[in-house]
């Protein structure tokens, strides 16, 4: 690994028919899964890998939002925020993520912040490690071992 690196690893493993069970490391929370079944249960049940990207993308934006507003000495006390995924077929009739849109929905009442606001506007996207990879393009290597 280059010194300018740093590296996250994951893992799943298969619960049952294209549902599995997530490893996040060292972090201590109830266990997550991906259910891609779409199937409605009461024990295992999980979002999407469609959904756990928009989920990615909203929480990045809104946490590089925050961190904007905090270094020019606010706090937030409520955000919402959603995200929509679009897909569209490609040129092979295969079904791809064609956009995500997200809308932040912060509160913000204090008329001082409101300006400071209007700079985080331009800037918080540029630092979403998400967002902006995803627009470039993220290298992924595959390797099927069996």
């Amino acid at each position: 690994m280059k010194k300018n690196e740093a590296r996250v690893k994951v893992g799943i493993e298969l619960t049952e028919n294209m549902i599995y069970k997530c490893d996040l490391g060292q972090i201590n929370m109830a266990d997550l899964f991906i259910d891609e079944t779409r199937k409605k249960r009461t024990d295992r049940i999980g979002p999407s890998p469609t959904k756990l990207l928009a989920l990615s993308v909203l929480g990045c934006l809104a946490s590089c939002f925050e961190f904007c507003l905090q270094k020019k000495g606010f706090t937030l006390s409520d955000l919402d925020g959603r995200a929509e995924v679009t897909f569209a077929r490609n040129e092979k009739n295969l079904w791809r993520i064609k956009k995500i849109d997200v809308e932040l929905l912060p509160k913000i009442d204090n008329p001082e912040m409101r300006k400071r606001v209007a700079q985080c506007k331009r800037l918080f996207k540029h630092y979403c490690i998400i967002t902006e990879s995803l627009r470039k393009g993220i290298e992924i290597d595959v390797n099927l071992e069996y």
